[in-house]
């Protein structure tokens, strides 16, 4: 072998030399790294041949590395040091991260986890966890890496894109509308069993808020049944128990599968209010919750159109 050589020498003979240097011994060595002992004395012969330099002193059950050693050692042992950093670093920043996607009931059940199956699909190295709930300060809580919630798009210290506007209008099964025909006329809508949610926020769109926007707020109406959440008064009409107010995009998909069906046509209520996703002015960038958040927007790009 040629003597002196310049060249780098493999890793795994710095690796096995630097393990036996810093535990002076062989057998240590074997056991740091899980190979034979037999292994560890080799890379180091080889290393030493390679720069042609002893770097330890072998006796009969034992090893003592020479000064050369312990100057080479402290030379390379930062490099080796820095090298484990960067291997570090770079597997931490490319590794799969979770994005934590929050949103209000309604969004979580009617608009996302219909598309999640193709989102997984298209995009298997990345995985959602998807958090529903209702309270904005929930959803906006530490470790929530985007959000999905209903508002006028003000919410200080979060950026905030608009995903859709919210238009309201009346939904029931086909199978309720053919046994009950007074549901496509607004004038008889006395005569239909109507289907309400009770919610917490004084914003949401309720039948006589609705009614007073269409200008029929004189109708005399029966709610037959009620529920806390929106989803649930959507089942409710899909399982053919009366009409119930729908937000346009959120029951797109029930619209377009035909188990939902527009009584009234295209009778409907805009408000000011809409659907926006956000994200803290603080978060930090990653490449997961980037890919979630381009996705997201292509869906709003590609939205069915509400007339005001």
């Amino acid at each position: 072998m040629t003597q002196g050589k310049t060249s780098l020498p493999p890793l795994d003979y710095l690796l096995a030399f630097e393990a036996a240097a810093e535990l002076q011994s062989f057998a240590g060595a074997s056991k740091k790294l899980n190979i034979s002992e037999t292994a560890i004395s080799r890379k180091v012969r080889l290393l030493e041949q390679h720069y042609a330099v002893p770097f330890f002193l072998r006796g009969h059950r034992s090893i003592s590395i020479t000064p050369q050693g312990v100057s080479f050692l402290s030379c390379i042992q930062p490099a080796l040091q820095d090298l484990r950093d960067a291997s570090r670093q770079i597997v931490a920043e490319h590794k799969n991260q979770p994005v934590t996607l929050a949103a209000t009931n309604s969004v979580a059940t009617l608009w996302l986890m219909p598309r999640l199956q193709r989102f997984n699909s298209q995009n298997k190295h990345v995985k959602i966890m998807l958090m529903a709930s209702d309270q904005d300060e929930e959803c906006l809580s530490e470790g929530v890496d985007l959000a999905i919630l209903r508002g006028d798009g003000n919410w200080p210290g979060h950026e905030a894109k608009l995903l859709f506007g919210e238009t309201v209008f009346p939904v029931c099964a086909p199978e309720y509308l053919k046994s009950n025909p007074d549901a496509h006329n607004l004038d008889r809508l006395q005569n239909v069993d109507l289907i309400s949610v009770a919610s917490a926020h004084s914003e949401w769109m309720t039948w006589a808020a609705w009614l007073q926007e269409v200008n029929a707020s004189g109708l005399k109406t029966k709610q037959t049944a009620s529920f806390n959440t929106h989803p649930l008064a959507i089942q409710a009409a899909v399982d053919g128990l009366g009409v119930t107010l729908g937000w346009g995009h959120l029951v797109d998909p029930l619209l377009e599968s035909g188990k939902l069906v527009r009584p009234m046509g295209d009778i409907s209520v805009r408000t000011k209010y809409g659907y926006y996703l956000l994200r803290s002015e603080k978060a930090i960038h990653f490449n997961e919750r980037q890919i979630v958040e381009e996705w997201l927007t292509k869906v709003s790009a590609a939205r069915l159109r509400y007339g005001r």
